[in-house]
């Protein structure tokens, strides 16, 4: 075996779960630039929040990806609250976006196919519930366009097994520490070795094709 494959087999055995920085990197700064009065909020629970940041963040329209956490009962949870599977709270991405430019759909759409909506025990190799994954609906426009989306799907037989993934009344969010921040570009090498060991984008080309950051949807 490779050698670099054996390191990354060896991680992917020894760590229950690899979406995990033991110590703090160095943090850089959020974005400061202006948001236009039409910016809108959505929230994705899809397993590891860095993985979700890396799916949703510099594409046109998109003003700004934090992780954090929301649905539990824990006020200010931290990641090791978090992660040690009693607060209810699941991993998370805040999304601003300007939909003068992208709608919640395309959203939608970069959502799914960035998960594996048909796992009910967290993603990939991330296992708990703070692993699984969630649309967290913010108002009743939101929650019809989550729900037409799921619909849609369903219908159209395009999934192997039932959908899982849940359709959530927002609570509050409470940002992740800065050091989880925009984690793939801090420590891209932890980022890229935890990602390959997860087999996360193969099983994502195996579920959903070529096709998976493309798919058509209406604009809600």
């Amino acid at each position: 075996m490779h050698a670099r494959s054996l390191v990354l087999t060896l991680l992917f055995l020894v760590a229950p779960s690899l979406c995990r920085a033991d110590a703090p990197v160095k943090a850089t700064s959020s974005s400061t630039a202006p948001r236009p009065a039409a910016a809108d909020t959505a929230l994705f629970s899809g397993g590891c929040f860095w993985s979700m940041e890396y799916g949703f963040e510099g594409r046109p329209g998109i003003l700004d990806v934090s992780s954090g956490y929301t649905g539990g009962r824990t006020v200010n949870p931290s990641y090791e609250d978090v992660s040690s599977e009693t607060t209810g709270h699941r991993e998370t991405v805040q999304v601003i976006f300007d939909p003068r430019k992208i709608s919640y759909g395309e959203l939608l759409a970069l959502y799914w196919h960035r998960i594996d909506p048909m796992q009910a025990d967290g993603q990939f190799c991330d296992h708990g519930d703070s692993y699984r994954t969630a649309i967290w609906w913010r108002n009743d426009r939101q929650k019809q366009a989550a729900e037409d989306s799921k619909k849609t799907m369903e219908a159209q037989h395009a999934l192997p097994g039932p959908i899982m993934t849940g359709i959530l009344k927002a609570g509050r969010f409470y940002r992740a520490e800065e050091y989880h921040q925009d984690f793939y570009r801090k420590n891209w090498e932890h980022y890229h070795a935890y990602s390959m060991a997860c087999g996360r984008d193969a099983k994502l080309d195996a579920i959903w094709g070529t096709a998976k950051a493309t798919h058509a949807v209406a604009k809600h």
